[in-house]
């Protein structure tokens, strides 16, 4: 199957959505064959290699975690990855523990639905698409969502094969409840650490948009474009865009 190109441009190198309206349906055909076993071998190698790197980061994190914040220092949450299927999702425990999570769902459900102005009204009249000044969040955790080091635990996910490094971010089972039929074309990739939504405006993107993003990418898949995305990953991480 082809895109149809006149549904995005390109801008200064990167991709543009050019016309909304346009639905193209995702198709995985890319990731069989020599291509998608390289993806899963890389992502074994890339993510082992990181867990070694980055493992004493993790002690000294899950250590802070630990004296200043009481509950666990991981926070497990069901998400769904390839096809709808549920998996334990993990992440370093930014939040109060045990805290409820209505207000998000709230916010969740205006995101999905474009509701632009309700957005606006939750972050204190900041047009972005992200929950800002959530009050659940801990000092601590925020400062580790702003440098998206709470993602770690994830390189795990990849290892059981239920993440990859790179692809459509996994939603919380909650949020589908909102998705018309066609956003759960998202859902036909193996969801990743990081993707085109990350490095195309990440929080500045709506819903709709980080949809159309998400198919490309899956339409589009080469580990040439993973690569690319994973470099222009690390001055997003560096600098905060997007984190809140």
């Amino acid at each position: 199957m082809k895109e149809d190109a006149a549904a995005f441009a390109v801008v200064d190198g990167d991709f543009a959505i050019a016309s909304p309206k346009l639905f193209i349906p995702a198709d995985t055909t890319r990731y069989f064959g020599v291509q998608g076993r390289f993806k899963r071998a890389f992502d074994l190698f890339a993510a082992s290699l990181m867990l070694v790197l980055v493992s004493p980061v993790m002690l000294i994190i899950a250590l802070v975690i630990k004296k200043f914040s009481p509950g666990p220092v991981l926070f497990a949450q069901e998400r769904l990855g390839r096809d709808g299927k549920p998996f334990k999702f993990y992440k370093f425990r930014s939040m109060v523990h045990n805290s409820d999570d209505a207000i998000h769902r709230q916010f969740v459900a205006m995101f999905i639905g474009g509701d632009e102005e309700g957005c606006a009204d939750t972050n204190a009249g900041d047009q972005v698409f992200k929950m800002k000044g959530d009050p659940r969040i801990t000092a601590i955790g925020s400062l580790l969502r702003k440098t998206s080091l709470d993602e770690l635990p994830q390189l795990f996910n990849i290892l059981m094969g239920e993440m990859s490094l790179v692809g459509p971010r996994p939603p919380i089972a909650y949020e589908i409840e909102n998705y018309q039929p066609w956003h759960m074309e998202r859902l036909k990739a193996v969801p990743g650490l990081t993707g085109l939504w990350q490095v195309s405006g990440r929080s500045t993107v709506s819903f709709e948009e980080m949809v159309r993003l998400d198919i490309r990418y899956i339409n589009n898949w080469s580990p040439w474009q993973d690569l690319v995305i994973l470099l222009k990953t690390i001055p997003v991480v560096l600098q905060g865009t997007g984190g809140h």
